[in-house]
């Protein structure tokens, strides 16, 4: 049972602690599911002081596994006070980036099995330079709009003001045959009912990073210019998505090395809560990580279980080891709504380390980053192109 500590508390906007969890049966499926939120205010905390450390730890290391009919909280009353802010929308004047795509990758790592794949090519970004990226699992979900993320609108907005890096958003989704239907399904799931996507972000091995980083990855290239750095490779990810993201860094720290994840289900799915002894038993991994989670994700009187119980155990042993952790622990059920707030914070302290000038004489440091010119011409993409939806 992990012991409640409660330290230092980073605000970003006042967080109203409304009612707790409502008893419910526990869940049985790991994708996120879709329940708008009433009109209310928008409200965040989050753990080491958002884009830097030492502003509070969080609000408070959660408690153990829940006791029984302690699951997942009431629909709509937890998610009430999560409201998606100016970056994570298009603003007028924001230079916007193009989407290539879709793109089909043939998998060898799951034979018979393809992924579907879109690139958010922002409108500063120069083929003659190197450039980063970040790989969003659940790219349909990821990239919706309206959503819960809206993540394009969030590179356009942070680039532009030179909060991250120029970087690619590479929207994948998960594996399926070509038979099974993309995602979303019918019913607005992400495709635990239809394609590969239990297999590939459930299980605790290295095949979904082979998938990213020796399928992805060298078709990735052919197309753009990608930076060799490691440090400058990211991948994030929602539910299962953020146990593959772990996955990625974890299995291939020599590839990736920045990581996001958001109520990530590292739970007895497949067996992911094996994690925190792994990283007891390894050397450390250059890894920097930002987790998101929250009080009333599904519980249950089994730890192994317990979304909230394990995530916590696995920041605290990252922690333990030394790793460059950062988390916020929030009110939310399982989904995205507070993830998705606060996504742009969470981009600001993965990417913090980019180059910076401190010359006053800089006025290229000082001006907002403009697009590129020439526009770089985009590879066979449909004019008009809209990203799918998923339904709420």
């Amino acid at each position: 049972m992990i012991k409640k500590i409660l330290a230092g508390v980073s605000i970003l906007s006042a967080i109203t602690l409304g009612a707790l969890a409502q008893p419910a049966a526990a869940p049985s499926a790991s994708a996120p599911s879709a329940n708008p939120a009433p009109a209310a205010a928008s409200a965040s905390a989050t753990g080491r002081g958002g884009a830097g450390r030492g502003a509070g730890r969080g609000a408070g290391r959660g408690t153990g596994g829940g006791g029984a009919g302690a699951a997942r909280g009431a629909p709509n009353l937890n998610d009430a006070y999560y409201k998606l802010g100016p970056d994570s929308q298009p603003i007028a004047g924001v230079p916007k980036g193009r989407w290539v795509g879709p793109r089909t990758l043939p998998s060898e790592v799951y034979p018979g099995t393809q992924h579907t794949y879109y690139v958010y090519v922002p409108a500063q970004y120069d083929p003659a330079k190197p450039t980063a990226l970040m790989i969003l699992n659940d790219g349909q979900a990821m990239m919706k709009s309206p959503g819960d993320v809206q993540a394009q609108n969030v590179l356009d907005n942070l680039i532009y003001r030179r909060e991250i890096p120029i970087m690619l958003g590479v929207f994948i989704n998960p594996g399926r045959t070509p038979e099974q239907p993309e995602p979303p399904e019918a019913n607005g799931g992400w495709g635990d009912q239809t394609t590969n996507r239990p297999t590939e972000y459930n299980t605790p091995d290295d095949k979904y990073a082979r998938v990213v980083v020796d399928e992805l990855m060298p078709a990735l290239k052919k197309e753009f210019n990608i930076s060799p750095d490691p440090d400058l490779h990211g991948i994030m990810g929602a539910s299962s998505g953020g146990c593959a993201a772990f996955a990625v860094a974890w299995f291939r720290p020599n590839d990736f090395r920045k990581v996001i994840t958001i109520v990530g289900s590292f739970t007895d799915l497949k067996g992911e809560y094996i994690y925190p002894e792994l990283v007891a038993a390894a050397d450390k991994k250059p890894i920097r990580m930002f987790m998101q989670d929250g009080r009333n994700d599904n519980r249950n009187a089994d730890p192994k279980r317990d979304w909230f119980f394990q995530s916590v155990r696995l920041e605290q042993a990252l922690e333990k080891k030394g790793y460059e952790i950062n988390y916020a622990w929030g009110m939310n059920n399982h989904g995205q709504k507070m993830g998705g707030e606060i996504f742009p914070e969470m981009m600001r302290w993965l990417w913090r380390d980019q180059p910076v000038s401190t010359d006053p004489n800089d006025q290229t440091e000082r001006a907002f980053r403009p697009a590129a010119t020439p526009e770089w011409p985009l590879p066979n993409t449909e004019p008009g192109f809209k990203p799918p939806t998923v339904k709420n």
